[in-house]
């Protein structure tokens, strides 16, 4: 790809004791894989270690060998916490102090996985959308009221760029590349990495449902799940609880008490997002997207997903990101 040469800019990436090894992956790689398909030094990586010993050794046991110690750090563009895969909220107080000092030099800070959660104990995402694993979310919101902490894949919020570890780091430098460098590029990476699509921000992380409540709500796991499986030809309540052998009346109890809704609801919302989905990665028809999610006609269609999202389909569709174009920056650059 031929463009006049950029700035390198220089990203740091602390590596704490059991970082997810995923996340910090997916992050790296895009950043050099953008330096190798643009035939630039668009990123410079530094690996950083708290510890005293130069290999840090991840969550699943595998090292990875810092290049410098914390009490070193070099001239900066922006600094990522790759945090435990577990979170912990002992044994990582010296990293406070430290995290203080950085960020009287170093404006972009982000946090990837419990890279947030330590961000937010040292309160530099105070006032901050930030985001994190949907195991830790509880914890987050709990300890540190003053963090908008939101359950999207990542996000990014002026000078503060955190995601929820995993692939979702794939997807925030992705959209951080494609904002500094063009979407060309980072449709470029997605293919290269075979991902599907590059997944917005605001993309919810899917909790899974078991996760929530357990194995002791079999029947309400089940109905989910049947709600799930049959998207384009819904089913009734009763038929739902027909299937799952209790009666309506108890399926709308167990979906009260554990997801505060009724089964209707749910259902129609599960259809609104597949139809989301759809709308801003798929070139289908606007009736033939709402035909697919179970609306049987534009209007219902219409009507419900302006009532749930704020926008029509058709609107929801021409803000969608076109091949090549880049949607609205809400961040900043790198660059300082």
């Amino acid at each position: 790809m031929s463009s006049l040469p950029k700035r390198t800019q220089r990203l740091g990436f602390v590596l704490m004791p059991g970082f997810s090894l995923t996340g910090f992956s997916c992050a790296v790689e895009a950043l050099q894989t953008a330096n190798s398909l643009s035939g630039q030094a668009l990123y410079e990586v530094t690996l950083i270690g708290v510890g005293d010993e130069a290999l840090v050794r991840s969550s699943s046991g595998a090292e990875v060998r810092a290049e410098c110690h914390v009490d070193k750090v070099p001239m900066l563009d922006a600094l990522f916490i790759c945090g435990p895969s577990a979170l912990s909220r002992n044994g990582q107080e010296k990293l406070t102090p430290w995290l203080k000092r950085w960020a009287r030099s170093i404006r972009t800070l982000g946090g990837i996985g419990t890279g947030a959660y330590l961000l937010a104990r040292a309160g530099l995402l105070d006032g901050y959308r930030a985001t994190i694993h949907w195991l830790d979310m509880a914890a987050l919101r709990d300890e540190f009221p003053r963090v908008q902490a939101t359950g999207n894949l990542f996000e990014t919020d002026r000078d503060r760029y955190t995601c929820g570890g995993g692939t979702a780091a794939m997807d925030m430098m992705l959209f951080l590349i494609g904002r500094e460098h063009g979407m060309e590029l980072a449709s470029s990476l997605s293919e290269q990495f075979v991902c599907e699509r590059i997944r917005p921000s605001d993309e919810a992380q899917r909790v899974p449902l078991k996760a929530r409540l357990g194995t002791r709500q079999p029947s309400l796991i089940e109905a989910v799940t049947l709600m799930e499986a049959n998207i384009e030809e819904p089913l009734s309540t009763d038929d739902l609880a027909h299937h799952v052998g209790v009666s309506r009346r108890h399926l709308e109890r167990l979906f009260k008490q554990h997801l505060q809704t009724v089964p209707s609801q749910y259902y129609l919302e599960l259809r609104l997002d597949r139809a989301r989905t759809l709308l801003r990665t798929d070139d289908r028809p606007i009736l033939q997207v709402g035909l697919m999610c179970g609306f049987s006609s534009a209007s219902y269609f219409s009507t419900a997903y302006r009532n749930h999202f704020g926008l029509t389909p058709r609107q929801e569709r021409r803000n969608a990101q076109p091949a090549g174009e880049l949607q609205p920056s809400y961040g900043r650059s790198f660059e300082r």
